[in-house]
């Protein structure tokens, strides 16, 4: 099993950083290497399942995810099934309980099974953890630009 995990701070409240990313489209839009990320439906926890294809190394990988374990403006934890398999942890904290916009620290932990026939899993485990570092950081730093890129003008006015 490899274990990846990354924070970031973002300057907008825990519910707004929460809600977007309880929108599985949205972790598509900023996941490099995740080129699908469709609802299936919502569970009866509040949570998400969700069919998934991510492409690594110019190799398509799919299945399904879905929330086990899921506290609205806290966490939610996937159970990921299919070609890949492992799980996949979001953590939402507020960094200041006296402001209403304090800023949310979000973690981003996961434990993946390395994908492959056990023999080359030795192997691939430096190349694929090396990978999987680059991509948190960039899916943390796209969702943090997402967050804190300013509203367009209503038109209307």
């Amino acid at each position: 099993m490899l274990t990846v995990r990354e924070h970031i701070d973002i300057a907008a409240p825990v519910d707004r950083v929460f809600d977007y990313m309880d929108t599985p489209a949205h972790q598509a839009a900023i996941t490099p290497s995740l080129t699908e990320s469709t609802l299936i439906e919502r569970l009866p926890n509040g949570g998400s399942r969700a069919r998934y294809v991510y492409r690594i190394f110019g190799l398509s990988f799919s299945g399904e995810v879905h929330a086990t374990d899921y506290a609205p403006h806290e966490r939610i934890v996937w159970s990921m099934k299919g070609d890949l398999q492992g799980t996949i942890r979001w953590y939402f904290k507020s960094t200041d309980t006296e402001s209403a916009d304090a800023a949310c620290r979000v973690t981003y932990a996961a434990t993946y099974q390395i994908p492959g026939p056990r023999l080359f899993r030795p192997l691939f485990r430096t190349l694929v953890r090396r990978y999987n570092e680059r991509e948190v950081h960039r899916l943390l730093r796209n969702l943090k630009e997402r967050i804190e890129a300013p509203t367009a003008p209503d038109p209307a006015f």
